[in-house]
C-alpha cells in the first residue's frame, strides 16, 4: 500500500514537533528546578543567648511641685504700690517680691516712738521719786500713805513704759510687712498681684514652688506598688523628650477613689524644662535577672505578633516561628517562648523571609 506524498510529508512535521515540544518541556522543568534551588537571600543567624538584664516597672505619671507656697500680704486696707517678681522668677528667701504703700504705717510709728518716748521720761521720774521715798521712809519725814503713792506711781509708770514699747514694736512689725517676702527660695508660678490694689490680710499675691524642686507622681496598680519602696532608683522621660535619674522619695498610704491607682512620689533633680503639670513616663529598676534573649533585628512583627525565621542548619530553610517577648534592652529582646536556645535564627535580613525560603548563611 502506498502513501500520498502530502499524508507522509504531514506524519513527518507532526513527529518532529512532537519530539521538539517534548525537549522544550524537559528544558522548562530543569529551569525550574534550577531557579526553585536557588537561595531567596543571603543572611546571617545567631543563637540566643543568656544575659543578665534589668527588671524594670514601667509606669505613667504627671510632673508636679514638691511643695507650693501662697505668699501674700499681712496688712489689710494698704495699696499695692509696686510688684517686683514675675512668673518663672527665680527668687531667694527674704527677696522682697511686693510693696505696699506704707505713708500711714509710718505716721503711726513715729506717733508710738514719741509716745514710748514721753512714757519712758515718766518711768524715770517716777522711780526716782520711789527712790526717794524708800531713802526716808525710817526717818519719818513721809506718811506710809505718801511713801506707798509713790511706789504705786512707779509700778503704773513702769506698766505704761511697756505698753508704749510693745505698740511701737507692733507698728515696727506692720511696717516691715508692707514688703511682702519670699518665705523660701524657689521658683514664681503665679501672681495675682496688681499694682493699686487694695488687698486684703491673707490675700495670696504669688505662688512659689519651693526650692524650685519638681517631682514625678507615677500611678501603680495595687499590684505592682509592692515592688516599690523608699530610695528605689527611677528613669523618667518628660512628654518634651528630657530624661532624668530620681529616686522614689514615698509612696501614698491610700489609693485613689476613681482609678484605684496609688501614687508614688519621685524626686526629680532641679532642670529648668522640668513643668509643673505635664506628663511624664518611666520606669523603676527593681534589680536583675537572667534571660534568653535573641538580637533586636531577628524579631519581625507581622500580624500584630513577634516572629522570627528559624534556619534549618542541613536544608537552609526558614521557619516562621511565633515568639512571647519580654524586656528590650538596648540591641537585645527576651524571649519568654516560642524558642529553644539551640535553634539559629535570621538576623539580617529576617524581615524579607516567607515560610519555606531558602537562603544562604553568611558569616
Amino acid at each position: 500500500m502506498k502513501m500520498h506524498k502530502p499524508l507522509w510529508l504531514a506524519a513527518v512535521v507532526a513527529l518532529g514537533g512532537l519530539v521538539w515540544s517534548g525537549h522544550r518541556s524537559a528544558t522548562a522543568l530543569a529551569q525550574t528546578a534550577a531557579t526553585e534551588a536557588r537561595p531567596a537571600m543571603t543572611v546571617t543567624v545567631a543563637r540566643p543567648t543568656r544575659d543578665t538584664l534589668p527588671l524594670l516597672l514601667q509606669a505613667n505619671g504627671n510632673v508636679g511641685a514638691w511643695q507650693e507656697a501662697s505668699v501674700g500680704g499681712e496688712v489689710a486696707g494698704l495699696r499695692l504700690a509696686s510688684v517686683r517678681a514675675e512668673v518663672g522668677d527665680r527668687v531667694r528667701r527674704g527677696q522682697v517680691l511686693a510693696t505696699f504703700a506704707s505713708d500711714s504705717v509710718e505716721a503711726e510709728h513715729q506717733q508710738t516712738r514719741a509716745n514710748l518716748m514721753l512714757t519712758e521720761a515718766q518711768m524715770e521720774h517716777a522711780r526716782a521719786e520711789a527712790a526717794r521715798a524708800r531713802s526716808v521712809a525710817d526717818t519719818g519725814a513721809l506718811s506710809r500713805s505718801q511713801i506707798d503713792l509713790y511706789l504705786t506711781q512707779e509700778k503704773v509708770a513702769v506698766a505704761q513704759w511697756e505698753s508704749a514699747k510693745a505698740a511701737h514694736a507692733a507698728t515696727a512689725l506692720r511696717l516691715r510687712q508692707t514688703q511682702v517676702q519670699a518665705p523660701d527660695d524657689g521658683l514664681i508660678s503665679a501672681r495675682s498681684a496688681t499694682v493699686g490694689a487694695v488687698s486684703g490680710s491673707g490675700q495670696e499675691l504669688f505662688r512659689l514652688v519651693r526650692q524650685g524642686r519638681m517631682e514625678w507622681r507615677a500611678e501603680l496598680t495595687a499590684s505592682e506598688v509592692g515592688r516599690v519602696k523608699a530610695g528605689t532608683r527611677a528613669e523618667v522621660t518628660t512628654a518634651a523628650g528630657l530624661r532624668l535619674s530620681g529616686t522614689v522619695r514615698a509612696v501614698a498610704p491610700v489609693a485613689d477613689a476613681q482609678t484605684r491607682n496609688i501614687t508614688v512620689y519621685v524626686d526629680l533633680p532641679r532642670h529648668d524644662e522640668l513643668k509643673a503639670g505635664t506628663f511624664a513616663r518611666g520606669q523603676f529598676q527593681l534589680g536583675q535577672s537572667s534571660a534568653l534573649t535573641v538580637p533586636a533585628q531577628a524579631v519581625v512583627v507581622r500580624d500584630g505578633h513577634n516572629h522570627v525565621f528559624v534556619i534549618d542548619a542541613t536544608s537552609h530553610k526558614a521557619s516562621q516561628r511565633k515568639l512571647v517577648v519580654g524586656r528590650r534592652v538596648g540591641e537585645r529582646v527576651e524571649v519568654l517562648s516560642g524558642l529553644k536556645a539551640e535553634e539559629a535564627v535570621a538576623v539580617q535580613g529576617a524581615g524579607f523571609l516567607n515560610e519555606g525560603d531558602l537562603v544562604k548563611v553568611v558569616p
